[in-house]
């Protein structure tokens, strides 16, 4: 039988395009976001008690990826993007539903005027997208030391970024720069690059949105080194622009 979900609210997160969205929750813990509440939801009420928890799972939807469908299989990024997998072996942002869970920090709760706010720690979801409900974490029951990760089993591995001059000029001169460097590292460092680009050097310059800047970069081989087998990788911000 079909049914509809309303969005209770939205989400702000300095993520303004999907190309570098951390590929899970807490991988770039600078990154703060909120969550503006809408209509019924937008009430201290509904939110009362909820500062009593350390975090609460989002579910949301992938409503850029909704009008593209999706396929049984897909290519995890984790696999470098060529092996097939179940999608529901996957996190993957093209399902039967468009539905996403994150499991995400709280830093508290607001009130601005009529609008109430839920302050919340690194998120992996693009600005303005629609929140559909939120529960409280419950430690004793979600957390499961003894899980298994299956191909998602360590952390990814991560690269060193560095800036450039001008890169560091632009970020000084913004009143959140110090900040905003952070974030920037902590989310190309990722290499939010395709998954099969992965462990490879790159000649091409990419471009993301991140907070209200054009942040431009490469992926470089350090070649120091005269042995090519441990010559490593390493994110170089070539500039950063305003918009």
């Amino acid at each position: 039988m079909p049914f509809s979900i309303e969005p209770i609210g939205r989400i702000h997160s300095p993520y303004k395009e999907k190309f570098s969205v951390p590929r899970q929750p807490r991988l770039a813990p600078s990154a703060k976001a909120r969550i503006e509440l809408f209509g019924e939801a937008n009430s201290p009420e509904a939110v009362r008690g909820l500062e009593q928890f350390s975090h609460v799972w989002l579910l949301f939807l992938f409503d850029q990826n909704l009008e593209a469908g999706w396929k049984p299989t897909v290519r995890p990024p984790r696999l470098g993007g060529n092996e097939r997998v179940g999608v529901f072996a996957s996190r993957s942002t093209f399902r039967p539903n468009g539905i996403g869970i994150s499991a995400v920090e709280v830093k508290g709760i607001t009130q601005q005027g009529n609008q109430t706010w839920i302050e919340l720690g690194s998120v992996d979801l693009v600005d303005n997208t629609p929140i559909i409900d939120i529960k409280p974490y419950i430690p004793y029951s979600d957390a499961i030391p003894d899980a298994i990760g299956g191909f998602a089993e360590s952390e990814p591995d991560v690269l060193p970024v560095i800036f450039s001059t001008s890169a560091q000029l632009t970020l000084k001169s913004h009143s959140q720069g110090q900040h905003i460097q952070s974030v920037i590292e902590q989310v190309l460092a990722q290499d939010p690059r395709p998954a099969y680009k992965k462990n490879k050097a790159d000649d091409k310059e990419y471009a993301t949105h991140l907070f209200d800047l054009n942040v431009k970069f490469k992926v470089e081989s350090d070649s120091s080194s005269h042995n090519p087998e441990i010559n490593r990788n390493f994110i170089h911000v070539t500039s950063i622009e305003r918009f």
